[in-house]
């Protein structure tokens, strides 16, 4: 997914300490006339990261009807990997490095932008409502200039007394993803009955995060209500979750990233001069009013225009190192 944003703010992303918090979002228009919007709370002003986990949006369930669903034209990406995740509906996605590919419910589909690539994603005529999750990954210096792929797993549910889960990233109550990922990562939907209880083995390493989609979870002395997003510090090797309501939740986490990383629209980078250049090698794709080959690529078989860069901030993109 893209940030469409008018002036996206740039984001200097560093990982902090602290107790749990809860964070609300802040809603964002996808762009058009009746603008299906998403649900953002990563990044966030006070803070930024959640492991690698750098950006999440939220959306739906949304009826298509109403707007017009999914129309992201193509539009670039680097230094990153996109995470997604649908619980209803269906997204035909197109990249630049040739993958043609449905994001389906309960199917991971993670594509690796690194030294740059280009992507579209349209909700498909047949869906009615689109409900899920956008998340991107910074990718560490050492694979954030790897050639770009695409991955795709359909994780096998996992049952107890109460509950379910689908763990398409990292590991989890006995279960491990295949897909692999340059820095470590958990990524996991929980279904979770009212009065249910559920006690998960973490890596103590970690930082957590627990987006509630649906109902009301209790996180040790915490509440977490729909659509907010929790945040966990490391140090715990055991994490409790009781579901006040049925709940559905997504589950993310990692170890803190250690590299801060400058973030503005649709790319990661370490460097005002680095996110500079790569906006200008956008634009020189699309100069002319064509759409040429070049650093991002064009997606195979993509019909629509493609995004143009936003302008750049006045001042100076922020580094901390």
């Amino acid at each position: 997914m893209s940030n469409l944003e008018d002036k996206p703010p740039e984001v200097v992303c560093e990982a902090a300490r602290g107790g749990i918090e809860v964070m609300t979002p802040r809603e964002v228009p996808l762009g058009g006339p009746r603008a299906m919007s998403v649900r953002r709370t990563l990044p966030q002003r006070a803070r930024s990261l959640i492991g690698a986990w750098c950006f999440l949006d939220h959306y739906g369930p949304d009826e298509v009807q109403a707007t017009g669903g999914m129309s992201v034209p193509p539009h670039p990406h680097t230094g990153l990997q996109t995470v997604s995740w649908l619980f209803t509906g269906e997204i035909e996605h197109r990249d630049s490095a040739g993958h043609h590919a449905m994001v389906r419910p309960g199917e991971l589909n993670l594509m690796t932008a690194g030294h740059g690539i280009s992507h579209s994603e349209v909700s498909t005529p047949s869906t009615t409502t689109l409900h899920g999750a956008q998340l991107w990954v910074a990718l560490p210096s050492s694979a954030r200039d790897a050639a770009p792929g695409f991955e795709h797993f359909a994780p096998s549910p996992v049952t107890g007394d109460g509950w379910e889960a689908r763990v398409f990233l990292g590991s989890l109550l006995g279960t491990a993803s295949p897909v692999s990922t340059a820095t470590p990562l958990l990524g996991a939907e929980l279904l979770l009955g009212a009065g249910t209880e559920l006690h998960l083995d973490v890596d103590p390493g970690f930082e957590h995060g627990v987006l509630v989609d649906t109902g009301v979870v209790s996180i040790g002395d915490v509440e977490a209500k729909q659509h907010e997003l929790a945040y966990l510090p490391p140090g715990s090797q055991r994490l409790t979750l009781e579901a006040v309501a049925d709940a559905r939740l997504l589950l993310l986490g990692g170890p803190p990233f250690g590299e801060a990383i400058v973030m503005w629209w649709n790319f990661v980078g370490r460097s005002h001069e680095e996110v500079v250049a790569f906006r200008e090698e956008w634009m020189a794709q699309l100069a002319g009013g064509g759409y040429a080959d070049g650093r991002f690529g064009v997606p195979v078989g993509n019909e629509l225009a493609p995004i143009p860069a936003p302008a750049l901030p006045n001042a100076r993109l922020r580094e901390r190192h």
